[in-house]
This record gives C-alpha cells, sequence and structure tokens, in this order.
C-alpha cells in the first residue's frame, strides 16, 4: 500500500545535514522523513495541515496511488473527524509525539472508525508528530506500522520526543518558506459549516443528548467512559442508545457509522 522509502544516506548525522540542506526545497519532507526513520523505522506516512476546526489540507503522503482513493481521499472527506489524534489536536493543541495507545478511548478497536476505515488500511499501529505553526495552526505527521511490523514502543516514542525539537525548528523554518499562512490552509471547510453539518446529523429525530452520544460511540468510547465524559450512569447511556437506534431505524454501529459520513456528504467544499 505504501511505496516503501529507502534512506539515501548511511548515518543519522548525514540524514539530519540532508534535511537541513533541503530547507525550502521540494525535497524536505521526503528528506526529513530519512532522518525520522533513524531514529525508528515506519513505512507510511501521511502529512496534513490542520487549522482549528477546518478540513484538514493534503500536503503528503506515500500512499501508492491505487489506494489513495480509499486511504487519504476518505479520511479527508470526513473520517478525519473520528480520528484520535485529530480529536487529541482538538482538545489541547498539543506539539508533541504521540502514540495511538496514548489517545485512542477504550473501546477504539471496537469502533467503527476502526473497523471500516483503519483496519481496512492494514495498519498496525500509528504515532503522530504535531508542530505548532504561526496563527494556531499544526502540522500532523501520521506515521504508520503495517499489520506485519511490531508496535511502536515506549523507548521509540521517547526517541522521537527527544527529537522533536529539532525537527520542529526544521519544519517550521521550511514551512515559513512556503505560502501556506494564505494558502492551503483557507481552501478547508469553516467550522460553521461542519458543525451544522454534524448538527444535521439526525435532528429531526434525536436529542441533544442522544447526537452526543452518537459521536462519542462513533470515536470508540464504551458505555462507562462516555458515561464518566458528561456525567451520568452507564445504565443511563445505554437507554439513550437503544433510543437512538430505535428512532434512526438501525441495529449497529456501523449504520450509525454511515448516517454519520451522509451528513457529512452535504459540506461543500470551497
Amino acid at each position: 500500500m505504501y511505496h516503501l522509502a529507502r534512506p539515501k544516506t548511511d548515518t543519522v548525522e548525514e540524514a539530519l545535514a540532508a534535511a537541513i540542506s533541503s530547507v525550502g526545497t521540494a525535497d524536505f519532507i521526503p528528506t526529513g522523513l530519512d532522518y525520522l526513520r533513524y531514529i525508528a523505522p515506519f513505512r507510511g506516512c501521511l502529512l496534513t495541515l490542520l487549522n482549528g476546526t477546518r478540513r484538514p489540507v493534503h500536503l503528503y503522503d506515500n500512499v501508492r496511488v491505487e489506494r489513495r482513493s480509499e486511504v487519504v481521499d476518505r479520511y479527508l472527506d470526513g473520517a478525519y473527524l473520528l480520528d484520535p489524534f485529530y480529536v487529541a489536536y482538538r482538545d489541547y493543541a498539543p506539539c508533541d509525539a504521540l502514540r495511538l495507545n496514548d489517545v485512542a478511548p477504550d473501546r477504539f478497536q471496537q469502533s467503527t472508525y476502526f473497523k471500516q476505515y483503519y483496519h481496512s488500511i492494514r495498519l498496525r499501529d500509528e504515532m503522530a508528530i504535531l508542530i505548532d505553526l504561526p496563527a494556531g495552526k499544526h502540522l500532523f505527521y501520521s506515521i504508520g506500522r503495517l499489520i506485519d511490523e511490531p508496535r511502536f514502543t515506549a523507548r521509540e516514542i521517547t526517541e522521537f520526543r527527544r527529537v522533536l525539537p529539532v525537527f520542529s525548528a526544521l519544519n517550521r523554518r521550511h514551512f515559513v518558506h512556503e505560502a501556506y499562512n494564505n494558502g492551503p490552509s483557507d481552501e478547508g471547510v469553516p467550522a460553521e459549516e461542519i458543525d451544522a453539518a454534524l448538527a444535521r446529523f439526525g435532528t429531526d429525530h434525536l436529542t441533544e443528548r442522544e447526537r452526543e452520544i452518537a459521536s462519542l460511540i462513533l470515536k470508540g468510547h464504551s458505555s462507562k467512559s462516555i458515561a464518566r465524559i458528561i456525567s451520568i450512569s452507564p445504565g443511563t447511556v445505554k437507554i439513550h442508545r437503544k433510543n437512538m437506534y430505535r428512532k434512526l431505524q438501525i441495529s449497529s454501529q456501523s449504520e450509525l457509522f454511515s448516517l454519520f459520513l451522509s451528513a457529512l456528504s452535504g459540506i461543500e467544499r470551497v
């Protein structure tokens, strides 16, 4: 699914020197990724620009052309709203290196997002490098390992965090050379349009509380986790869920996921 890029240098020092030399050029992203691969190996990478609640802007990926629609386009068309890394970004906008286990809800692997999107692209594990830019924007490097590869270890995340100040400085310097302050980040979908689409989801049938619970279910939270977040009992969560499914005339989380994506399809790209 991914193009496996091989480092072009023999040592980590040479890789860092190459990344520094490529700042401001078209080679910066792949050269910077070569440097990161000396810290810990990985294959897949998707780089997006985040700007508040606007739709992420695609900057780079090494996904094979025949899989781009399933992997990249589907994510950018709305699946990103259920991505635990994107949720973490929205909650506290970190500049950090994070493993999926650091941010995923307690039932993430049982969520429809995981089963219908994440698992379908054959990822075994994922980590994020989030780098803050001026004007409240962030770079989001999504780095993946495939199903036949090991998970990222605590030691590897420690190493990524050790080099994060250097890698972040390189990215900030590079993206100063690019027209991102007034360019692609303004081509996303404004927050009010996304919020309006989400508000339309089940409006004719569901209460505000039921829509809130539906969103948390889709993100992979268990009844206990939802109860803790919105301060009600797990039993009450289950009652809301049962009523919600009845009102929407569905019987599964996969059907709920389909309705959710249908609600987002009403958003027009700018």
